[in-house]
């Protein structure tokens, strides 16, 4: 049984979920993510023009009348989204955590691709793989992933993207459209990443605490790494420390940037006290303006 309290927000994200899909990600999604490729729909009468490769042969000469084949674009997909909720996600400056904002982004997406008819499966990962959802479609099947994501409880661990990355690859032959959602605070992961990235379709989602950037004015401050246990006491009184701080922070995200434009990969960045849905529509758009 599901605890009434979960049920209710499976029931809440369902509903406004389904609300941006259809009022503002309608047509969105199905324009950017095309099929594995053309497949025959039917056949017709020769219309001058038509593409004379395309002649049905068979059916011209049982009939005695020129006929061509005619394709459509085969739309069904697979979407995985292969979602980091480490330690590190259980932490929020704002309304939400990191992997709550992480789970919300994920239903987003999973009824826009059930609205799309595509398959849905999830990788929860720590350092080690905690849960593996195959492939499957239909609006029961991606309510069950997103009780799994809210339903989630992190336990003390560290981040291993290279190793979630190998699974993946090895799980799954068919080409895929893979969505790695993640606040990346890991090392390493470059070469698995790109060894993926040529089999499938990977969208790197960064999601982002905005005290993980920037330090508000309050005095001394104890901070502790949610996935080593480190603590280190800062002074955020002190203009230089702030300043520091946000550099270290910018430094960091302009580095994720090169790295995944550097491997072909795109990325959405996802900041907790924002509204990501405007950013994922202009990602939508300027990714259907490339291709």
């Amino acid at each position: 049984m599901i605890p009434a309290e979960l049920a209710k927000k499976i029931r809440i994200l369902q509903i406004t979920t389904r609300k941006v899909v259809n009022d503002v990600l309608a047509g969105e999604y199905g324009s950017v993510f095309r099929g594995r490729g053309m497949e025959f729909d039917e056949v017709r009468e020769y219309q001058p023009g038509d593409e004379i490769r395309t002649i049905d042969w068979n059916v011209t000469a049982r009939t005695g009348t020129a006929y061509v084949k005619r394709f459509v674009e085969e739309r069904e997909l697979t979407v995985f989204f292969l979602v980091d909720l480490s330690a590190s996600g259980a932490f929020g400056s704002v309304n939400k955590l990191k992997n709550e904002v992480a789970a919300e982004f994920c239903s987003l997406l999973a009824f826009s691709a059930v609205k799309n008819n595509d398959k849905v499966g999830l990788i929860v990962f720590t350092d080690r793989i905690e849960l593996f959802i195959p492939p499957k479609k239909g609006t029961r099947h991606v309510l069950r992933v997103i009780r799994e994501l809210l339903n989630f409880r992190p336990r003390p661990a560290s981040t291993d993207i290279s190793m979630a990355l190998d699974y993946l690859g090895r799980v799954t032959a068919k080409r895929a459209v893979v969505f790695l959602v993640s606040d990346f605070q890991a090392e390493g992961f470059e070469k698995p990443i790109r060894v993926l990235s040529r089999r499938h379709d990977v969208i790197a989602v960064s999601v982002v605490d905005p005290r993980e950037v920037r330090l508000p004015d309050v005095g001394l401050v104890e901070l502790e790494d949610a996935e080593t246990g480190e603590t280190v006491l800062v002074d955020t009184s002190s203009r230089a420390v702030r300043k520091e701080y946000e550099r270290l922070g910018r430094e960091r995200t302009d580095r994720f940037r090169g790295l995944f434009a550097s491997m072909g990969v795109d990325q959405i960045e996802v900041m907790t006290d924002r509204d990501y849905v405007p950013g994922l529509v202009r990602f939508f758009r300027s990714r259907e303006r490339r291709y």
